[in-house]
């Protein structure tokens, strides 16, 4: 059996792999209460920095976790919220966090 095929068989084993890496879990949790922007996640991750949370939030989005909008109002800005497939995880996540 391959990797792949472990991982579609377990949810969890997927999530954990996708969240693995500095800062994706916390903004993962962050973003189940709705849209997050950059500035906002430098404030409420403590220890984070500008790099550090823009590499979580491409590699988030990359993997079909989060979906980026941009937001046309003045000032622009740019939002991130969980994308159907991330939505699709709360559970997951949630069972994961009780665990704990």
């Amino acid at each position: 059996m391959t990797s792949k095929n472990t991982t579609e068989h377990c949810p969890a084993e997927g999530l954990l792999k996708m969240l693995s890496g500095k800062w994706k879990p916390q903004i993962f949790r962050l973003a189940l209460d709705g849209a997050v922007r950059f500035n906002s996640l430098l404030r409420q991750i403590e220890g984070s920095n500008k790099q550090s949370i823009a590499v979580a939030l491409k590699e988030l989005e990359e993997q079909g976790l989060l979906d980026k909008v941009v937001i046309k109002l003045k000032p622009l800005h740019i939002e991130y919220t969980l994308s159907e497939k991330g939505q699709s995880l709360i559970p997951v996540f949630r069972q994961l966090e009780s665990l704990l």
